[in-house]
């Protein structure tokens, strides 16, 4: 099992906005590509000194390393322009792939 990890660095003021956007638009265009089976959002308690905002990270799950790629080849690059169109460098992404072992 793969998990695609997208760490994000939200600012403070816009948090609460960005969140219901990932809910209600941009998460479940993610999930209808059917490259992922499930997802998660985890909000990070840690801070950091030189981190200011608030920071998730989104955790899509997927069965196979070919259908991650599927996802970065066919719908990725469509689905970040959009976030990048609506946020700019509002929004820092960190993304990082992890193999589920146990």
């Amino acid at each position: 099992m793969i998990v695609y990890n997208v760490t994000c660095n939200v600012g403070s003021q816009m948090a609460e906005e960005w969140l219901k956007w990932m809910l209600e638009e941009h998460i479940p265009e993610v999930m209808q590509t059917g490259c992922f089976t499930e997802y998660k959002i985890l909000k990070l308690l840690t801070d950091a000194d030189d981190n200011e905002g608030v920071n998730y990270a989104i955790q899509y799950t997927a069965d196979s390393l070919e259908m991650y790629q599927q996802y970065r080849s066919q719908f990725g690059p469509i689905l970040q322009a959009k976030t990048k169109e609506k946020y700019g460098d509002t929004v820092l992404a960190y993304r990082s792939l992890l193999e589920v072992i146990v």
